[in-house]
C-alpha cells in the first residue's frame, strides 16, 4: 500500500531531505511549508500519517496537533530540534502519537513511521464531526485552575496572563505537586539544558509566579523553596484560603 503522509516543515532543505528519503520507500509525501492549510487538508483527504514540525511560522505544531485531535484519530509524529521533556509531555498530553528529534537518523524515523502504520493497518483513521471526549489536561487546586489544553491558568477567577515560559514552569510544578523539583530538572524540562550553578532564570520565573499567586516572597507557602534541593508546589494550601 502506498501510504500518504502529510509532512509539515518550514525548513525546505530538511523537508526535501526527509521527503526524498521516505519517497524512496514508496511513501507518498506531501510537504506543507506551514500549518495554515493542514486542518483543511486532513479533513478533505485524510492521510495515513501526519509528520509535524513543532516550531512553525504562525500556529506551532503543538497547537495544530491539538486541533487535529478534535476530529481525527490517525498517527501524528511531532518532529523537533529540541529534545525537551516538557515538549514531549505537552505533545503526548494533547494527543501526539510519537515525538522524534530531528537529529534522529532517517532510518530510525522510517522504522517508527512503519511501526505506527502497522498499528493502524486494516483500519481507516477516523474523521469525526462530533466534539472530542473530555481530556485530563486540567489541574485544579482550590481557586487555582491550570488548563494545559488551552494553555491558560486562572486564580481566584481571574486569568493569570502567563508567558509561554511561565506557563510551562507552572505546569511542570503543578503536575508534580508534592515533589521537590531541582533547578537542574526544571531547566532540562523547560529548556533542554543542564543547570550550570549560575543560571538564575528559574529563580526569576518562580518569583514572577509567586507574585501572581499572592505567595509571600519572604515565607512562600504555595511554591516552597527547599534549601539545597529545589522547589516544591504545595498540594494543600490552596484549599485553606
Amino acid at each position: 500500500m502506498n501510504h500518504r503522509i502529510l509532512f509539515v516543515e518550514d525548513d525546505a532543505e530538511l523537508a526535501e531531505l526527509i521527503g526524498s528519503y521516505l519517497r524512496s520507500f514508496e511513501f507518498n509525501i506531501e510537504v506543507l511549508p506551514d500549518g495554515s492549510s493542514l486542518v483543511e487538508a486532513v479533513r478533505d483527504n485524510p492521510p495515513s500519517l501526519v509528520l509535524l514540525d513543532i516550531m512553525l511560522p504562525g500556529k506551532d505544531g503543538l497547537t495544530l496537533c491539538r486541533e487535529l485531535r478534535e476530529f481525527w484519530t490517525g498517527p501524528v509524529i511531532l518532529l523537533t530540534s529540541l529534545n525537551s521533556d516538557m515538549n514531549q509531555i505537552l505533545g503526548f498530553e494533547i494527543g501526539a502519537t510519537d515525538y522524534v528529534v530531528k537529529t534522529t537518523p532517517p532510518s530510525v524515523l522510517l522504522a517508527r513511521i512503519r511501526a505506527h502504520l502497522r498499528k493502524t493497518a486494516g483500519g481507516t483513521p477516523i474523521v469525526s464531526n462530533t466534539a472530542p471526549a473530555p481530556d485530563r489536561s486540567t489541574l485544579n487546586f482550590g481557586q487555582l485552575l491550570v488548563d494545559l489544553r488551552n494553555r491558560t491558568a486562572s486564580y481566584r477567577g481571574e486569568a493569570l496572563g502567563l508567558s509561554t515560559g511561565d506557563f510551562d514552569l507552572l505546569w511542570a510544578l503543578a503536575s508534580q505537586a508534592g515533589d521537590i523539583l531541582s533547578r537542574d530538572h526544571l531547566l532540562k524540562v523547560l529548556r533542554g539544558i543542564e543547570y550550570d550553578g549560575m543560571d538564575r532564570s528559574i529563580d526569576v520565573a518562580i518569583s514572577r509566579l509567586r507574585k501572581k499567586l499572592d505567595d509571600d516572597p519572604n515565607e512562600p507557602r504555595k511554591i516552597k523553596t527547599i534549601r539545597h534541593k529545589g522547589y516544591l508546589f504545595a498540594t494543600d494550601i490552596w484549599w485553606q484560603e
